[in-house]
């Protein structure tokens, strides 16, 4: 059965006012978004499902999907603040999402076979799909038997300033112990990756360290522990205007109850994105050179 790729694109109009995320950076106008899907489409994923925000659903018809017709299924699902389980009202004044994995959980009606989850604006590479495409067609003979890509640390960097990254333990048989957010990874005047941890302490990471860019492989099982953890997560922080509920939040979970393993697939793709403005130039090169080393076609839609 071929894999499902989940793109999360519901933060699209928040953050960029309209649809103006999906940026031209490609050399015949391609947004971040085309590539993931060629990418995907190379790996052997055999649907996409798109989940974004009901208000911009006719722009997003029209200058997005209409462009993947005839290269691959693609379905779009929404993800809404009111979209609760039964027995649940939304506040009135939440105005926030509820987070990535209430966006992850808006596909459980439409998929069917194991899944990979993306974010929208970020470009993950060749080979961080075909490890997870990999991954997500090998049997399966239990719930909870998920993955997610580590990216090496030091290819996810940028010089123009700090980022944020989900660095990850993982124990002896390859499998992920923990995930922690650390808001403020740098490079340091002598080139070292550091960071400063919560005593203030001033921390190197080795190049090679897997951080987690949001790239999660889930079989169909994975819907109904969110929705459990989604109302444990409400029971405490429904009336919380900025709370959310984040992947990592569940998988942690998951992982310490025993219900759940999380393979850290390596893969040696570069990460990229426009996390600043000064960002966008650095894309532009980066995308034109892998056209001329005939990476990616002029045409690939």
């Amino acid at each position: 059965m071929k894999p499902t790729l989940f793109v999360l694109a519901a933060g699209m109009g928040s953050r960029y006012g309209g649809l103006k995320q999906l940026d031209p950076l490609g050399p015949q106008g391609q947004t971040i978004m085309d590539y993931s899907i060629y990418d995907a489409i190379q790996a052997g994923f055999g649907k996409v499902v798109f989940v974004i925000r009901k208000d911009f659903e006719k722009d997003f018809r029209e200058k997005i999907l209409s462009k993947y017709e005839g290269h691959i299924p693609v379905e779009v699902v929404f993800q809404a603040t009111d979209k609760l389980p039964e027995g649940y009202t939304c506040p009135a004044d939440r105005t926030k999402p509820w987070g990535t994995n209430h966006a992850v959980m808006m596909g459980s009606e439409v998929i069917n076979e194991p899944f990979a989850v993306i974010n929208a604006d970020d470009f993950y590479g060749r080979d961080a799909f075909r490890v997870m495409a990999e991954d997500l067609m090998r049997p399966r003979e239990r719930k909870g038997d998920y993955s997610m890509v580590g990216f090496r640390v030091g290819n996810t960097m940028t010089e123009n300033g700090s980022v944020a990254r989900g660095v990850c333990s993982k124990g002896e048989d390859g499998n992920l112990t923990g995930v922690v957010e650390r808001t403020a990874i740098s490079y340091a005047p002598n080139g070292d990756i550091v960071f400063t941890d919560e005593n203030g302490v001033e921390q190197t990471l080795d190049p090679m360290t897997p951080v987690s860019m949001n790239l999660w492989g889930f079989t169909p099982d994975y819907f109904d522990y969110s929705e459990r953890e989604f109302r444990t997560f409400l029971n405490k922080d429904l009336n919380t205007p900025k709370a959310e509920f984040f992947i990592p939040l569940v998988i942690d979970t998951l992982i310490h109850s025993g219900e759940a393993t999380v393979k850290v697939l390596d893969t040696d793709s570069r990460w990229f994105g426009v996390t600043y403005a000064a960002d966008r130039p650095g894309v532009v090169e980066k995308f034109a050179q892998l056209h001329a080393d005939g990476i990616y076609p002029d045409k690939m839609f």
